[in-house]
C-alpha cells in the first residue's frame, strides 16, 4: 500500500463531532468532549469564523518531532503515519517543542507520563481499514486515500470551485504532511498556523548544527587570547608591584642593562 493522507474539507463539515467520538472510542479514552488538543482529546472540532475545524497530528513529510527526539521513540513509517513508541520515551519532551503545529501532549497527572497525540490510526491503516474518523463522518469531510491521489482530488475541487481559497494547507508547509485541508476561508481566519518556511524544518535545525564546530572552535580561540591577555596583565602588575616593595637600590633602573 503506498502512502495514505487524509484530505479534510472544512466546507463539508457540519460540527457533528463524530470524529472527536470516534478517535476517543478507538482509543479508549474518555469520551466527554473537549475544547482543545489534550492527552485525552487526539482530535477536537473547534468553531472558528462560522467554520468547523479539526485539530490533530499533521502527520509530517519529514517530522521535526521525529528529529528532535533523542531515543526514536517517534518515527515516520512508509505509510504515512507518525507512530510513538512510549517504551522508548525518557520524557523530555523535545518533540513537544519541536512540533510546529503545537500538537503533542504530555501526560502531567501520571506519576509515568507519555507523550499522546493523534497516531493517524496506525494499526487500522494496517489491516487495510480506514482511521475511524473517517468511517464515523457522515458528510465525507474527511476521507483517506493515497497521498498523491488526494492532493489531485484537492487540486480538482478548487478548480472546479471558485468559492474554495486556491491553497491546499498541509501540501508543502514545512516540507509538506500527510494531512490536507481545503476551505472557503483563508486559513489565517480559522486559526491554522503557517510555518515560518516551506522546507522541513529537520533540514534547517540540521545547517544550524553543522555550523556548530566552526562556531565553537573561533569562540574558543577568541576565549584562549583573551584569558592570555588577562592572565599576562596580571602577571605584569604582580611584578610591578613587586617591584615598588623592594628598597630603593634594589630596584631596577630604567635603561640600565643587566
Amino acid at each position: 500500500m503506498k502512502t495514505q493522507a487524509l484530505l479534510i474539507d472544512i466546507t463539508r463539515c457540519i460540527g457533528c463531532r463524530a470524529c472527536e467520538l470516534a478517535c476517543k472510542q478507538a482509543h479508549g479514552l474518555p469520551e466527554e468532549p473537549e475544547p482543545e488538543l489534550s492527552q485525552t482529546a487526539l482530535t477536537v472540532v473547534q468553531e472558528r469564523n462560522g467554520r468547523f475545524v479539526r485539530r490533530l497530528c499533521m502527520h509530517c513529510q519529514t517530522p521535526a518531532c521525529v528529529s528532535a527526539c533523542p531515543v526514536a521513540a517517534l518515527r515516520k513509517t512508509a505509510l504515512g503515519p507518525v507512530v510513538y513508541q512510549a517504551d522508548r520515551c525518557i520524557g523530555c519532551r523535545y518533540c513537544m517543542l519541536a512540533c510546529p503545529y503545537s500538537v503533542p501532549r504530555y501526560q502531567w497527572d501520571r506519576p509515568v507520563p507519555y507523550v499522546k497525540k493523534c497516531d493517524f490510526c496506525a494499526e487500522r491503516l494496517n489491516a487495510g481499514e480506514a482511521p475511524a474518523c473517517v468511517e464515523a463522518c457522515p458528510v465525507g469531510a474527511t476521507q483517506v486515500g493515497n497521498r498523491d491521489a488526494l492532493l489531485a482530488e484537492a487540486r480538482r475541487r478548487i478548480q472546479e470551485n471558485a468559492g474554495y481559497v486556491p491553497r491546499i494547507y498541509g501540501a508543502e508547509e514545512a516540507g509538506g504532511a500527510s494531512v490536507f485541508f481545503l476551505s472557503d476561508v483563508p486559513f489565517e481566519e480559522l486559526g491554522f498556523v503557517t510555518p515560518p518556511t516551506n522546507e522541513p524544518l529537520p533540514l534547517l535545525t540540521a545547517s544550524a548544527l553543522n555550523e556548530v564546530p566552526t562556531v565553537v572552535m573561533v569562540g574558543s580561540a577568541i576565549l584562549a587570547a583573551l584569558y592570555w591577555i588577562t592572565q599576562r596583565r596580571q602577571l605584569v602588575a604582580l611584578e610591578e608591584g613587586e617591584e615598588t616593595n623592594l628598597p630603593a637600590a634594589a630596584r631596577p633602573q630604567k635603561g640600565a642593562r643587566s
